[in-house]
């Protein structure tokens, strides 16, 4: 009994133990998460970036501009949010064509390559200024998009992350490239970049919805 009894207080604390190394690596973990989120944010540049991008946009608003905004999956949420918010509390005219049966009818006339570049070519002039969101800058609809903006003389800011050197980056007029392989953490990076123009522009970041 007395054995068995050693045995259950041994088995315990052997429990409690790996319990409490496995919390400290995640608090690990946690600390080194937040940690590059940290570095990011403060990366080289970013705020003159960031402002150098707002105004662009208010000079392209000026000459009777639109934004357009596109993206792939998680990407093109972001872009749906930063339309919406710059067009309803910014009041900058900023759309994503991101509805399903114009997406689905260019993907399939044309190849799901090609659907963001008809869209431009459709809608777009160079007047205007279009964003082109892709984590890895690898993405080829959006590669096929922005060789057109640069014949077309259409100003073109792309957001990307991965390889510093991706493809999409080296189309753009003015970038923003995000030093992480991790798809979540570049994705979050660009919404935060991108709200945090819509907020620039109003001029504060607390505000009524309407």
């Amino acid at each position: 009994m007395c054995l068995h009894l050693k045995l259950v207080k041994f088995q315990r604390l052997k429990s409690e133990k790996n319990l409490k190394e496995k919390n400290m690596n995640n608090d690990i973990e946690i600390k080194n998460f937040l940690k590059k989120y940290s570095q990011i944010f403060e990366s080289k540049n970013i705020v003159e970036d960031l402002i150098s991008l707002k105004d662009k946009i208010l000079e392209i608003n000026r000459n009777n501009g639109t934004i357009y905004i596109f993206g792939n999956g998680g990407s093109l949420a972001i872009a749906d949010h930063f339309a919406i918010d710059m067009t309803k509390n910014a009041k900058i005219k900023t759309l994503s064509l991101s509805n399903p049966s114009s997406i689905t009818c260019l993907a399939n006339d044309y190849g799901y390559e090609e659907w963001v570049k008809k869209n431009i070519e459709y809608f777009v002039s160079n007047k205007d200024l279009v964003i082109l969101i892709s984590s890895s800058g690898s993405s080829k609809n959006m590669i096929n998009a922005a060789k057109y903006c640069k014949a077309e003389n259409i100003f073109l800011t792309t957001f990307t992350g991965f390889k510093e050197d991706n493809p999409l980056k080296k189309l753009g007029d003015h970038n923003f490239w995000v030093n992480s392989f991790g798809y979540n953490l570049v994705e979050n990076i660009h919404q935060v970049w991108l709200l945090a123009i819509v907020d620039m522009i109003i001029g504060k970041y607390e505000y009524p919805a309407n």
